[in-house]
C-alpha cells in the first residue's frame, strides 16, 4: 500500500476487510502532470539536501522526522516545507494505516484518508476543485469510511473506502450529487 507520490522504505501487503471495499470515482478531469510532477519531486529534494547538511544522516525525506523538519522550518522556502511536510506525514499515515488494516481498526482508518487529502490538496498542492469536490460528495454518503484523491493530482480519480453494505448506494448517489454548476 502506497499512499505518497514518492516511495516508502519498503512495501507490506495488506487485505481488505470482507466487509469493506474499494470504489474508485473518476472526476473525468484529464490531468497534465509533467511539469507539476518535476517541480513538486525538486522541492522534495531541495528539503532533503538542505537538511542533509545539518543531519548528514538523512538519505531521503523519509529519514526526516517532523520535529526536525519544523526546527528547520525558517531555513526553507514555505512550499518546499509544505511539500516535505507532506511526505512526513503522508509515511507516517501510510504506517498508521497498515497498523489499522492488520488490527482490523476500519475506523481508524477514514480520518487517515481524510488527514491524506486534506494535505496532499494544500501542502503538496496537486488535488484540483473536481477532486475535492468528488471528496466531499463522498465523504457525505452513508457508509463510507474515507475518501482522497489517488494518483498524481490535478484531475483523474478518488479512492473510497466503503462499507460493502453501502456500496450499491454510494454508486447510485455519489453521481446523483454532481451539478454542472459545481465544476
Amino acid at each position: 500500500m502506497r499512499f505518497a507520490g514518492l516511495p516508502l522504505a519498503g512495501t507490506q501487503i495488506v487485505k481488505l476487510p470482507v466487509d469493506v471495499q474499494l470504489v474508485i470515482c473518476n472526476t473525468m478531469v484529464r490531468h497534465e502532470l509533467a511539469s507539476a510532477s518535476t517541480m513538486h519531486a525538486r522541492g522534495v529534494r531541495r528539503g532533503r539536501s538542505n537538511l542533509a547538511d545539518v543531519f548528514p544522516e538523512i538519505r531521503a525525506i523519509r529519514d526526516v522526522t517532523l520535529s526536525q523538519l519544523e526546527a528547520h522550518r525558517r531555513d526553507l522556502p514555505p512550499k518546499v516545507f509544505a511539500r516535505c511536510r507532506h511526505v512526513i506525514t503522508e509515511n507516517a499515515r501510510v504506517k498508521s494505516a497498515v497498523e489499522a488494516f492488520h488490527s482490523g481498526d476500519t475506523s481508524a482508518l477514514g480520518p487517515l484518508l481524510q488527514k491524506s487529502h486534506r494535505s496532499l490538496r494544500d501542502d503538496y498542492e496537486v488535488s484540483c476543485r473536481e477532486l475535492d469536490l468528488m471528496v466531499e460528495i463522498a465523504v457525505a454518503q452513508p457508509g463510507l469510511i474515507g475518501a482522497r484523491m489517488t494518483g498524481g493530482g490535478f484531475g483523474g480519480c478518488t479512492i473510497n473506502l466503503v462499507k460493502s453494505a453501502a456500496v450499491t448506494d454510494f454508486r447510485r448517489n455519489v453521481p446523483r450529487n454532481i451539478s454542472p454548476r459545481q465544476v
